[in-house]
């Protein structure tokens, strides 16, 4: 995933302060976020996502994570269902682009067919969950313009807090507003508002770890629907990076013999 930090004023060596607006450090936050992120090559990982319904009850889901970067374009990943059984070898495809749509098939083994998915349907919920499918996919920074609010201390953590508004006029959303702690940069809560402009969910980041002396990654995500009551948490383990993952990794071939 793409994340965001944030610019202060630019100095000059003549006693001369050039002001940003509100949106010159929306953007330089995303972008320097980005730019910490980049050069990981890939990473494969194993999951366990838990719904759970406004009642309380659980069901769990096991499933593997395989991601590419790839220069000049956002990246590609493979999401591939293990348990139970009525959802094995169910698998996601996902290339996310930095413009225009992203492109994601799924692959249904009881009907022994790859479906793709329409851009007017990115808003759906993935797999029963309460992460659409626009949310599975690289956050890239041309998908938002940006708008810094203030700076604010969350939970113990001095943060950058911005809000984002989605380019594709078949986002779910109208806009997002993102917690991101300093110094690290690194993303700690997501509000999502509807297309009423109405909180819809939030998201939080949990328990992050350090990789490769620099790429940081958290060991939960938990998104919570304030309005239906029901939540996803997705509990990250066996994170391996530069794993030689490669373009035949990810073709619709790969779908169907991911297993």
């Amino acid at each position: 995933m793409k994340y965001w930090i944030g610019v202060a004023l630019v100095l000059f060596a003549a006693p001369v302060v050039l002001a940003e607006t509100p949106q010159e450090k929306g953007l330089a936050i995303a972008r320097e976020s980005d730019r910490l992120d980049q050069g990981f090559g890939d990473y494969t990982a194993n999951m366990e996502m838990i719904l759970r319904n406004r009642q309380g009850e659980e069901s769990v889901r096991r499933l593997r994570i395989s991601t590419l970067e790839v220069k000049g374009d956002g990246d590609k990943s493979l999401t591939v269902f293990d348990d139970p059984a009525d959802v094995k070898g169910t698998a996601l495809l996902t290339f996310t682009h930095k413009t225009g749509e992203d492109d994601q098939w799924l692959y249904l083994p009881a009907l022994k067919r790859v479906k793709r998915i329409a851009s007017s349907n990115k808003s759906g919920p993935f797999m029963g969950s309460e992460f659409a499918y626009e949310d599975v996919g690289s956050q890239e920074i041309e998908k938002y313009a940006y708008k810094y609010l203030r700076d604010e201390t969350h939970e113990g953590k001095q943060c950058f807090v911005i809000e984002r508004y989605p380019v594709d006029k078949y986002s779910g959303y109208t806009r997002q507003m993102v917690w991101i702690c300093q110094p690290e940069y690194r993303p700690w809560k997501i509000d999502f508002y509807d297309r009423k402009d109405s909180l819809l969910k939030t998201l939080v980041w949990r328990g992050y770890r350090q990789y490769l002396g620099k790429y940081w990654r958290a060991d939960e995500m938990f998104m919570q629907n304030h309005q239906s009551g029901k939540s996803t948490l997705l509990k990250w383990s066996d994170y391996r990076f530069r794993a030689g993952l490669r373009d035949a990794d990810f073709n619709e071939a790969s779908l169907k013999r991911a297993r």
